[in-house]
């Protein structure tokens, strides 16, 4: 510990509070829970002060527990789990469970919250002090001896007040920034919703009647597009038979490129998820606008882990961006007919299709040959490349196309969607003029919403910065003066012994007889 301010002095925690925990009664006996007295979990840690409780306890259920009613001004401190380092006061006379421990301040020596900002500062050095393998665990002997500067009483109060005065100015600021940030993801999705009911271009439409084409000539040339392509598609399959055949037939023999399925039309309840169009706009669905749908092999799981190329893995696809901060490495096997199917090129949509980020789209920014998909995404390739990036803001449009793909997806405890949901998801289409007017505006104006974003975040880092900064201060005696008049701490340390000394010691608790 540095040098001390005047008339502060260095103890332990231990020496200005009365350290215990709670404990939890057996859940196989109704009668010990649902009584009168409050129960505190950690996770109800979550304000300064707790006032209510999600669960309650009977008398009998604390007698057959470990369970401890505390009194109002204890201070309670998460020791392991999500919560950890997580600090309240209690404003009601609760228990608690066994994962908190509970600090009953000594009357006239230390606050209950100055004991409660203390705790909040030291948060990061306690959970990397703390013990254990998969989780720290902040026990509490290391509590009782953990080190605290303690300052007069009556300059508690002064520093307990002026924190409280500038968190009060910075939670003012912190809700203005998180309202402009939930106001921004609104401004997105009602953008995203005047794009795909063709509102955000209907200027554009009327000052470029030439450029627009009706629905028949829109869907004709799609079937055009799919036609060519499908030709390619033979010619090169013809070719590589006939290589095959010179080379004396072996190996798999090359297989027949499939005519792209036609159009089905769609139903009335399909109809009714599509919100009003504009009349020079036509209906498609993603089958009729990909050169083949298909994801990654389960035959690869000996080839994961090894190699150089990249499986792309679920968390990779982030809702409208492709994220390569994971990387999962993989040697697709040289047999395996699904490598080059699976091999993902630049300007393929990917699809999340099982697990908790089922139904996130993003196009794969890369033109890289060593990504390969694996069966958790979906690897859709679109005839055209302006395709990828309008459909890519279509599934980011809550009220059209993610709630489209979010009707198809299945299965509560792990999600799913089916391929051939997906390909039969309705897309409105317009002139390939007017998608690429609204990837344009869309880029633009979702970019400046992003930056803004950006810097909200980095306001509210800030914010956090400045909390601790604000209790650095405090607890090294720089945040508010220091005056000659208090009494000294070191007054204090009698007073302290004295408290220990006339307080009783718990007797032991023996169990009852229910």
């Amino acid at each position: 510990m540095t040098e001390l301010p005047r008339g502060w002095a260095a103890v332990t925690l231990e020496d200005v509070a009365f350290w215990s925990s709670g404990g939890t009664p057996s859940r196989k006996r109704a009668d010990y829970f649902g009584g009168g007295i409050p129960w505190v979990k950690t996770g109800e840690l979550t304000g300064k002060y707790i006032r209510n409780t999600e669960e309650t306890l009977t008398d009998l259920g604390v007698k057959n527990s470990s369970a401890k009613v505390f009194p109002i001004g204890s201070v309670g401190i998460a020791m392991y789990g999500a919560t950890i380092g997580k600090v309240s006061i209690w404003a009601i006379e609760a228990s608690t469970n066994q994962a908190c421990a509970v600090a009953q301040p000594f009357a006239d020596v230390i606050s209950s919250e100055f004991l409660y900002h203390f705790m909040h500062s030291e948060k990061d050095a306690l959970v990397k002090q703390g013990k254990g393998g998969a989780q720290p665990n902040i026990s509490q002997g290391i509590l009782k001896e953990w080190p605290i500067a303690l300052p007069p009483t009556n300059e508690q109060r002064r520093i307990v007040s002026r924190v409280e005065a500038l968190f009060d100015e910075i939670g003012k600021g912190v809700e203005s920034l998180r309202t402009a940030k939930t106001t921004l993801g609104l401004y997105r999705q009602s953008l995203l919703k005047s794009a795909f009911e063709g509102r955000l271009t209907a200027g554009w439409r009327a000052q470029n009647a030439d450029k627009l084409e009706s629905p028949e000539t829109l869907l004709a040339r799609i079937q055009a597009e799919r036609e060519t392509r499908y030709k390619a598609a033979l010619e090169a399959w013809q070719e590589a038979l006939a290589n095959w055949r010179e080379g004396g037939e072996k190996g798999k023999k090359p297989a027949k490129p499939k005519r792209p399925a036609d159009f089905d039309a769609p139903t009335d309840v399909e109809l009714s998820r599509l919100p009003e169009l504009p009349e020079e706009w036509a209906i498609s669905q993603v089958n009729e606008l990909s050169a083949h749908i298909t994801s990654g092999s389960r035959d690869w799981k000996t080839h994961y882990g090894r190699g150089s190329s990249v499986f792309v893995m679920a968390q990779n696809v982030r809702a409208g961006r492709y994220d390569a901060s994971t990387k999962h490495i993989i040697d697709p096997p040289n047999d395996s007919l699904s490598a080059d199917r699976t091999r993902v090129a630049k300007n393929d949509l990917l699809i999340t299709i099982v697990g908790a980020n089922t139904g996130n789209v993003c196009v794969f920014p890369y033109s890289r040959k060593d990504h390969y998909v694996c069966q958790s995404v979906a690897l859709v390739r679109l005839y055209n490349p302006m395709y990828a990036r309008y459909l890519n803001f279509y599934f980011q449009d809550d009220s059209s196309g993610k709630k489209i793909l979010d009707y198809y997806i299945y299965g509560a405890g792990r999600p799913h969607l089916g391929f051939e949901e997906l390909k039969r998801t309705l897309v409105p289409i317009c002139s390939p003029a007017e998608q690429a007017e609204i990837v344009r505006m869309l880029d633009a104006r979702l970019e400046a919403a992003s930056a803004l974003e950006v810097e909200i975040d980095a306001a509210l880092t800030r914010a956090d910065a400045l909390r601790q900064s604000i209790l650095k201060k405090a607890f090294s005696g720089r945040l508010v003066p220091q005056d000659p008049t208090d009494e000294p701490a070191s007054a204090l340390l009698a007073r302290i012994k004295a408290e220990r000394a006339k307080a009783p010691k718990p007797p032991r608790k023996r169990k009852a007889i229910a």
